[in-house]
């Protein structure tokens, strides 16, 4: 079974870019490098991976990386440092 990644890098703006892969290594290389000119990180380097995950089934991390891109900033920051617990309520919408 192929592992898929669903990563996170802090780019040097300062901004997050979140992204599916099923090579880490070879994915974060072309980040780095700039590998991919019109890519969202091309002008944003150096990144740093900031999160990812393991999934073995490419279809449910496609779907958790569309999720996470919707995600505020400050919702993403929680899953960076493991504060779980703050996860739903940061899903509140503010009214």
């Amino acid at each position: 079974m192929k592992q898929s990644y669903v990563y996170i890098l802090k780019c040097s703006d300062d901004s997050y870019y979140t992204g599916v892969t099923s090579n880490l290594t070879q994915r974060l290389f072309q980040h780095q490098t700039g590998f991919y000119p019109d890519c969202y990180t091309a002008n944003k380097r150096p990144v740093e991976l900031v999160y990812y995950c393991e999934f073995t089934d490419i279809n449910l991390a496609i779907d958790i990386e569309k999720k996470i891109k919707k995600w505020s900033r400050a919702k993403k920051e929680a899953l960076i440092n493991e504060e779980y617990d703050k996860l739903p309520n940061l899903a509140k919408k503010k009214f």
